[in-house]
């Protein structure tokens, strides 16, 4: 199983959360980017319908998947 790891920070004057090389947008206090990235983490494990798709990999490149709606990572934030 895949585990995805939301970590808070601070990040361009405010705080954000980053999973792998990505960040979230930023907010203004640490305790509103740890409940985007809760939300996020809990959004993750609702399973739901098969669906294509989209995602940026840190090179800046697009690609587009098929994701099994049972297929649920595994999250956790880290603060």
């Amino acid at each position: 199983m895949t585990e995805v790891i939301y970590k808070i920070l601070q990040h361009d004057g405010g705080w954000a959360y980053q999973v792998g090389e990505t960040y979230s947008e930023t907010f203004q206090t640490h305790d509103a980017a740890l409940g985007a990235a809760r939300r996020a983490a809990a959004e993750q494990q609702v399973g739901g319908q098969t669906r294509t798709i989209s995602w940026e990999d840190s090179s800046g490149q697009w690609h587009r998947e098929v994701s099994d709606g049972g297929d649920r990572p595994e999250t956790t934030v880290v603060d």
